[in-house]
């Protein structure tokens, strides 16, 4: 078989048909194997696999959530070429793109791979829905809906897409506001020092109080729950799971210091008076490990009580409650 004659480098990875047409590649080549049909119209070139270079390939290989994040966000860019005028990406797939943590898709126990999600698009008035196999429309209004461009692509805001997103568990939404309004403070080791945030909680309030939505009572409670300091959809599961079974409500991604000043290191939630700390441990790498293993002992060794949180551990939800208790009356 003879090897595909390569295609115009301005067509990019995903690209419409009409471009390809209009750049004088032929109807064939248009038809060769070596070409992705995510959707009508649409043809990908090999390798679209769209890769986050912030993650680490080893945690996205092993971790369900990023595996599927990734997937899905290469879904949504091969669907790209087909917006029109006036379309712009809404919903999980809006959250998709601003890369914030969705819950885990599943069926039947499973998750689903990202490239078999569903892409949502909205329009704003009587614009006609985008009807097409793998892709949902959504009709959208001004005064509930805004607009930004991320990287060439129209997608509602943070504050629009997350009171999008009503229908979502509890936890959920409160990790993705967390992720949405997260305070880039200044510290030792911390990253983007001065970044300014997504969104911020006004804004999220005044979205909930734009009009009709879908899921507003929770809205209102997600947003009373929502924290500028948590660092992860994990961390924020913690915090609700602590902060609902009636325990004070933890201080996030605390700076501990020694007697002399010495920075120890930043833990994920932090009771400071009772030198109690909880660190949720993900997936660990054996450069991490190693750096955490440092960092839990010098910890301990100034009288902290370190309570390490793994997804076994955080799972059995009565005993980790149980260990908290028992380390704040301690």
């Amino acid at each position: 078989m003879r090897t595909p004659r390569s295609l115009p480098e301005g067509l990019g990875r995903a690209f419409h048909v009409r471009d390809a047409v209009a750049a004088g590649v032929g109807a064939g080549r248009l038809r060769r194997s070596d070409l992705g049909r995510p959707f009508h119209g649409i043809r990908t070139q090999p390798g679209d696999d769209d890769l986050d270079d912030d993650i680490d390939e080893d945690e996205q290989d092993e971790d369900p959530f990023a595996r599927q994040a990734r997937e899905r966000l290469s879904r949504i860019r091969a669907c790209v070429p087909r917006l029109r005028d006036g379309q712009f990406l809404c919903k999980e797939s809006a959250a998709a793109l601003w890369q914030a943590p969705l819950p885990l898709a599943m069926k039947d126990g499973i998750a689903i791979p990202g490239d078999r999600l569903p892409v949502h698009i909205g329009v704003f008035g009587t614009a006609p829905l985008v009807r097409a196999s793998g892709i949902v429309g959504h009709r959208a209004r001004a005064e509930t809906t805004s607009t930004r461009i991320v990287d060439g692509i129209p997608v509602a805001s943070p504050a629009s897409t997350w009171a999008s997103l009503g229908t979502l568990p509890l936890v959920d939404l409160v990790a993705l506001g967390d992720y949405f309004c997260r305070a880039w403070r200044e510290g030792p080791g911390r990253p983007d020092a001065g970044r300014p945030p997504l969104a911020t909680l006004d804004q999220f309030r005044l979205a909930i109080g734009s009009g009709r939505r879908v899921g507003v009572v929770r809205l209102r409670e997600a947003v009373e729950l929502v924290r500028e300091d948590s660092w992860s959809p994990r961390e924020s599961a913690l915090r609700c799971l602590i902060v609902f079974a009636g325990l004070p409500e933890p201080a996030l991604n605390h700076d501990v210091y020694d007697s002399r000043g010495r920075f120890l290191g930043c833990v994920d939630l932090a009771y400071p008076e009772r030198k109690l700390a909880i660190e949720y441990h993900g997936v660990l790498h054996h450069s991490r490990y190693a750096r955490d293993v440092e960092r839990i002992a010098a910890l301990r060794a100034a009288g902290w009580t370190v309570i390490e949180v793994t997804a076994a551990l955080f799972s059995d939800q009565v005993e980790l409650l149980r260990r908290i208790r028992r380390a704040l009356l301690g």
